[in-house]
């Protein structure tokens, strides 16, 4: 059976003091791909940031590989393997592409002399033929690109990822989606929210359906692609 890596109970959170995710419970485990889906306003980001740390519980806990860290603060839950891509990756715009990634590993330089920085590149070639250019300057798909890159640059041992194909073309949520992939054949943890349902529930393994602040179906994907409410409302079939 899979170790499980994070853990998250009867989690509540929300923003000044107004409730926005009530009583969520998933678990990820080590190895997989599971996606939160849900609609706008539903509460995926609140929960990936209540997670990083960006955000304080209200109530429950989060256990990332047995470890309580429910409202441990952000740095702290990096150094200790995750890393959250939020929603429009928060590049620094006035900074290379180098030193964007070079900052996802800020927390711990040691990292870099494992070759982080040459899996990257050969993950994403065209940040290496850009890595003078400021993030400001490039494409829509490549400033996605970078975001992930940066993310990765700490070497983490899960990945949330925050709306990866937004605004973006659909060859380049293809191209997005095929990185994601291989990052899956190379045994990365993956915790993805995404309203790119059919994209989403191709890649992962397990998902979950968050809807006003509560998590309300959850299965295989393979089983939440046939649910006639996952069709009607959000496939339109």
């Amino acid at each position: 059976m899979l170790k499980e890596m994070l853990r998250v109970e009867n989690l509540s959170s929300g923003y000044y003091r107004v409730p926005v995710l009530e009583n969520a419970s998933f678990s990820v485990h080590e190895g997989e791909i599971v996606t939160i889906i849900g609609p706008n306003g539903a509460g995926k980001t609140t929960l990936l940031k209540t997670i990083s740390g960006l955000i304080r519980p209200s109530s429950g806990h989060i256990f990332f590989d047995g470890q309580e860290i429910s409202g441990a603060p952000p740095h702290s839950i990096s150094r200790i393997g995750i890393a959250h891509v939020p929603e429009g990756g928060r590049l620094f715009p006035n900074m290379s592409v180098m030193e964007n990634l070079l900052m996802g590993a800020y927390g711990n330089r040691e990292v870099l002399k494992t070759g982080v920085l040459d899996e990257v590149f050969e993950l994403f070639p065209r940040l290496k033929e850009r890595r003078h250019q400021l993030a400001r300057t490039l494409s829509g798909g490549e400033r996605q690109m970078l975001a992930i890159a940066r993310g990765l640059t700490s070497r983490p041992r899960l990945l949330m990822l925050d709306e990866p194909s937004l605004g973006l073309a659909p060859v380049l949520v293809d191209t997005i989606y095929e990185r994601l992939q291989m990052l899956r054949e190379r045994g990365l943890t993956i915790l993805l929210v995404e309203q790119n349902v059919p994209h989403a529930l191709r890649l992962a393994d397990r998902g979950y359906v968050l809807e006003n602040g509560r998590i309300v179906l959850e299965g295989s994907c393979t089983d939440l692609s046939g649910n006639s409410h996952i069709k009607r409302h959000y496939l339109g079939l």
